[in-house]
């Protein structure tokens, strides 16, 4: 990566910024992008209204483009756990259903699971976590006859464990269940193709990798979920024509329209296109590489230390997040505040240090945190 793509983030002036696993900083321009469509609004009002609906329908179509679905397949929410809520409460439960998940996975992939259990007597049955890795093994003998979703995250948050998706879309389809994913902690760090990883379901903020402020969120819908999810918070703009306000006979929104109530966050928005355009012209796979290699040599680096790195490094399970053990005498949030002393940003996370690089940062910046840690 360059130093003209690196400039884009003035933090970089400060900190050594390893924590994007948590809040990225978004580059310059997408702040530009937030900062002009509400200037737009004080000068102008509504003025230029369709102006950011075309703002909109270009950033779904990058978001969509970035996982390999059609632009209906996608609509912008809150959040994830707005996501996997509105897919948990879509479907048509009875007792002795059951959903498959991990016991370690981000809480925004557990509530909406357990919800069910206490409404409606599903079971959530959980894999246990081996070594820093989700046993795949493990997870697929718990998928039956009466599971209806097999849900998990593309790269655990507090592992950086990468799945292999494919093969659990195979064993949920193999029971007609379907796979939910949780794509916060890959999408815009590394490739995701929700046809050729058989995922039918995903949820992911735009805070992390995506570099966007805070506040907007995507859902996706494949065919075979759509057929089964039904949009449960609905609005005026959940219908096929919202702006025909007098007829209430309209069908749903196609594909996974139907899933955005009404009033979009616009500025936030208008903030994602500019960073989803950054990312797409970087490359996603050009990102993820990098970010691989230098996961890699930080790794190598802390085994230099003797450091404990919980996170798999296999080929086939590493991501861009690495986490470590802290050595006797230290804890992950004394060990955090020390280098947050040194202006190097990671993040405790349970009995982990996690350390997450995004596409700006450099072999020096991992050197200065390696020279920075006891």
């Amino acid at each position: 990566m360059n130093k003209s793509l690196r400039a884009l983030f003035p933090m970089t002036e400060r900190f050594v910024y390893l924590n994007h696993a948590a809040i990225s900083p978004p580059p310059a321009q997408t702040i530009e992008a937030v900062a002009a469509q509400i200037k737009d609004v004080t000068e102008n009002g509504s003025l230029h209204y369709r102006s950011w609906v075309a703002v909109r329908e270009r950033a779904r179509r990058l978001a969509a483009e970035m996982i390999g679905a059609r632009t209906e397949q996608v609509a912008f929410m809150r959040n994830t756990s707005d996501g996997l809520s509105t897919i948990a409460n879509g479907l048509s439960w009875k007792a002795g259903d059951n959903v498959v998940t991990f016991r370690r996975e981000f809480p925004s992939n557990i509530y909406p699971w357990l919800r069910l259990r206490a409404a409606f007597g599903v079971e959530v049955r959980f894999s246990d976590e081996r070594d820093g890795r989700v046993d795949l093994d493990e997870l697929i003998r718990l998928i039956d006859d009466r599971t209806r979703i097999v849900a998990i995250s593309h790269v655990q948050y507090a592992s950086g464990f990468r799945a292999d998706l494919e093969r659990v879309g195979r064993a949920a389809r193999s029971h007609d269940a379907l796979l939910v994913v949780d794509v916060i902690q890959a999408m815009g760090a590394l490739p995701v193709n929700v046809e050729a990883e058989l995922i039918d379901a995903a949820a992911g903020a735009c805070h992390k990798w995506l570099l966007t402020p805070e506040g907007v969120g995507l859902l996706y819908l494949s065919d075979r979920a759509r057929e089964r999810v039904e949009p449960t918070l609905v609005g005026w703009a959940s219908v096929t024509d919202p702006e025909d306000y007098g007829n209430f006979e309209q069908d749903w929104a196609r594909g996974t329209l139907a899933w955005e109530t009404g009033t979009a966050p616009t500025a936030l928005i208008h903030g994602l296109e500019s960073s989803l355009r950054l990312l797409t012209e970087t490359g996603t796979e050009r990102i993820a590489a990098h970010l691989l290699e230098l996961t890699d040599y930080l790794c190598e680096r802390l085994r230099s230390l003797d450091y404990k790195i919980i996170s798999s490094r296999r080929d086939n399970e590493k991501s861009q997040i690495v986490c470590i053990q802290p050595k006797d005498g230290w804890t992950p949030l004394t060990l955090y505040a020390h280098l947050k002393k040194r202006n190097i940003i990671v993040a405790p996370r349970g009995e982990r240090l996690r350390i997450a690089p995004h596409l700006y940062n450099t072999r020096e910046d991992i050197d200065a945190l390696i020279d920075a840690l006891p």
